[in-house]
């Protein structure tokens, strides 16, 4: 086991601890928020299904997700082109 930092550590290529805990939370509340959003997009304004896609990449990112990635989700999604985004049970490490 290799500690990372206090709370983070890597074992056998997969980071465990309370921190990467909250990543896979968090990319697992993104992923339902991108869901939900695919599944309401036919009665949303463009804008509307834009700040939803905003709020779900910034939820997983813990920042602001790049403006080029918000709009090509939201065209796709617009189109009909279903997003899945899956979360795995572990966290894998470079």
């Amino acid at each position: 086991m290799t500690f990372i930092e206090p709370r983070l550590s890597v074992r056998d290529g997969f980071a465990e601890g309370p921190l990467a805990d909250a990543a896979l939370s968090r990319a697992a509340r993104a992923a339902q928020l991108l869901d939900d959003l695919q599944e309401q997009a036919p009665t949303l304004t463009d804008a509307q299904l834009r700040d939803g896609v905003h709020q779900a990449l910034r939820r997983y990112t813990q920042g602001h997700p790049p403006a080029g990635q918000v709009a090509s989700y939201t065209a796709l999604i617009r189109r009909g082109v279903r997003i899945d985004w899956t979360v795995p049970d572990r966290l894998p490490c470079a």
